[in-house]
């Protein structure tokens, strides 16, 4: 077939004109995705709900002190609009408005503060409230970090939710680092068992699901209440007798030295009395789920371990 040079150079023009538009569709479709990659902002909360929100998070509030933490680590303290009540770490979360306590919420506060985000304490909020937030069209991220290897997994939760992923992957990544290494230290170490004591009346322990006793474990030692499933069990002064405890470790009220902690003195049976291993830690190094759990499991290991050589 003999093709005229005009015939040629239509061929030529059609050919370039659907490459052009090609290219635009396929220029449009990536752009369409980018958007839809930046909206699509999809956690899933310890409820496993999926939490989506179409921008990054910019008013948020927090319905727990340890879950204020946790926001501030997470790179997103500045976004932060609303807390309940003993808010008071980092200094800056003591200026920002309450909106109750995290038993007793504040709804029509909350809603005055027009969050886009609400982060609530799963077991320590009110689930009526939560529940009704949720109905007034509130999105809410559900936490209950119940271990040292939750917390680094919040820290990037929250920051996706926030838009501060890279502050929040860095905090995560120092975290499980710092872990592995006081694991690496002490937890292969001889067995001391420990009496952890949150209260002295009534007498409060930790039992085997909660913060404290990963720490314990972490450190080397062996909760004697290991076996009890309840949040803070009140327990029994012969209870802890019987189990005879290598050492006695207590928090108390703030970051001074509970008076208490040597009555245990008057009992000379006890191999923690007997060899002196009475420690304190300040309880929001211990009993707040948060990056400072590092701390406290820091100086509990410390303390385990003179313990430990106490015994030798």
């Amino acid at each position: 077939m003999n093709l005229s040079p005009q015939n040629s150079t239509y061929k030529v023009k059609k050919i370039l004109i659907f490459a052009v538009a090609l290219l635009a569709c396929v220029q449009s479709l990536s752009a369409a995705e980018a958007i839809e990659e930046i909206e699509r902002i999809e956690v899933i909360d310890d409820e496993g709900s999926l939490v989506r929100l179409s921008a990054p998070a910019e008013r948020i509030i927090s319905l727990a002190p340890s879950l204020t933490e946790l926001i501030f680590a997470a790179g997103a303290g500045d976004k932060l609009v609303g807390v309940v009540e003993y808010s008071d770490y980092p200094a800056a979360a003591k200026e920002l408005p309450l909106v109750g306590r995290h038993d007793l919420l504040d709804m029509e506060r909350i809603l005055q503060l027009n969050p886009d985000l609400v982060v609530a304490w799963q077991t320590g909020n009110p689930r009526a409230s939560v529940n009704r937030l949720k109905e007034l069209g509130l999105t809410v991220y559900i936490a209950e970090p119940k271990s040292l290897d939750s917390i680094p997994g919040h820290l990037e939760r929250l920051s996706t939710l926030a838009g501060t992923k890279e502050t929040g992957a860095e905090a995560a990544n120092f975290f499980r680092d710092s872990l592995q290494k006081l694991n690496l230290t002490y937890s292969n170490k001889a067995p001391v068992s420990t009496f952890y004591q949150v209260w002295d009346k009534p007498l409060i322990s930790a039992g085997g699901n909660e913060l404290i006793n990963d720490i314990i474990e972490l450190c080397g030692g062996v909760n004697i209440f290991s076996e009890i499933s309840l949040m803070s069990p009140k327990v029994s002064q012969e209870a802890v007798l019987a189990r005879n405890p290598e050492a006695i470790i207590a928090s108390g009220m703030d970051i001074e030295r509970p008076e208490w902690l040597d009555n245990w003195k008057r009992w000379s049976s006890i191999t923690a009395v007997a060899r002196n291993n009475l420690f304190f830690i300040p309880p929001d190094l211990l009993q707040r789920h948060t990056p400072r759990a590092l701390l406290g499991a820091k100086m509990m290991c410390e303390q385990i371990d003179q313990a430990r050589s106490s015994l030798e």
